[in-house]
């Protein structure tokens, strides 16, 4: 499935149906009647945040839509029948915006939260009981600018190849691709952590961030975003430096991208896991860190090896489960 986190589409919302101009005679009527009925009103655009959907591709490739319009008026009185509601589904964590304004229009956070883009246009009144019949009303019509920011409990942020998609492999269900080449993981993948005590949270793998994430490299800036909506990151450093790179240079450089990027992001609470322990320099780098940074706590793990895995998924499971969380 391709990873699709922004669309640009246009709704209309249906017409009003006619309203009925007619009149009643019979042999018995000295003067026809008018009885024409009232048009029916056009169908809303209504966006419906759907748990079972992950992407925004479908709107990638069909960006017009138009709801149903209202039927016409008929004789007799009959009212013509209301058009039918355009429901779009989209996935949770779904920010809608005008595109011509810029203002938002909703932020679907919870499942089946929906909101009402474009309504109807009324139906024209026919002529009965002595009315003159009206023009009905036309539906509106919006750009609506789409964009998806995952919500999930736990995020994965650290240089390409830090072993988040082995470490996030590891402790859920989620088979997130893994190699021994940077951006392995091309798309945020989200995964779910089940824990004894019938505890369970989301946590998102993020692609690897490089320097000048913030703005756009290796589209670190489109990553990033989804990172906002998490109550705590994991920040996983190469503590082996299986890539060459220092574990401390490592460390600032993702902190840095961080604050750039939004001061609500950088303060969030925030949990520096050590990965990487089963190679040889590991421990050497992991000392020179502590010492570098002192009072920093940092959880040393091996993701391949699935230790050191007990402390921290306690630690995570206590901070979410505060009343209000951390960092949010």
């Amino acid at each position: 499935m391709i990873f699709v986190d922004e669309a640009r589409i246009f709704v209309k919302a249906g017409d009003g149906g006619k309203g009925c101009e007619s009149f009643y005679s019979d042999r018995f009527t000295r003067h026809p009647r008018p009885d024409g009925g009232n048009g029916g009103k056009g169908g809303d655009v209504v966006f419906v945040a759907d748990p079972r959907i992950q992407t925004l591709l479908d709107y990638r490739f069909k960006q017009h839509y138009k709801a149903a319009k209202g039927a016409n008026g008929g004789s007799k009185g009959k009212k013509g029948r209301d058009g039918e509601d355009l429901i779009l589904r989209v996935p949770v964590g779904t920010i809608l915006k005008d595109h011509d304004t810029g203002l938002w229009i909703k932020d679907l956070v919870s499942k089946e939260q929906s909101v009402t883009v474009a309504r109807g246009g009324q139906g024209g009144q026919g002529n009965a009981h002595k009315r003159q019949a009206t023009h009905p009303k036309s539906g509106e019509e919006k750009t609506i600018h789409l964009e998806l920011k995952l919500i999930a409990d736990v995020g994965l942020v650290g240089f390409p190849n830090a072993g988040k998609s082995t470490f996030i492999s590891s402790i859920s269900r989620v088979k997130s691709p893994v190699a021994s080449y940077p951006f392995t993981t091309k798309k945020p993948i989200l995964g779910i952590v089940e824990l004894n005590d019938d505890f369970s949270f989301v946590v998102a793998d993020l692609p690897g961030l490089i320097e000048g994430a913030h703005q756009g490299w290796g589209l670190g800036d489109r990553f990033l975003k989804h990172a906002e909506r998490t109550k705590v990151l994991l920040h996983v450093i190469d503590m082996g430096a299986a890539e060459g790179r220092d574990p401390i240079e490592d460390f600032e450089k993702i902190n840095t991208e961080l604050q750039k990027y939004s001061d609500s992001l950088f303060l969030k609470f925030r949990i520096v896991v050590g990965n990487k322990m089963d190679l040889p320099a590991a421990a050497g780098h992991l000392k020179r860190f502590k010492k570098k940074y002192k009072g920093q706590k940092v959880f040393p793990i091996s993701a391949l090896q699935k230790t050191g895995f007990k402390k921290l998924l306690e630690l995570i499971r206590d901070i979410l489960s505060q009343p209000q969380g951390v960092g949010g």
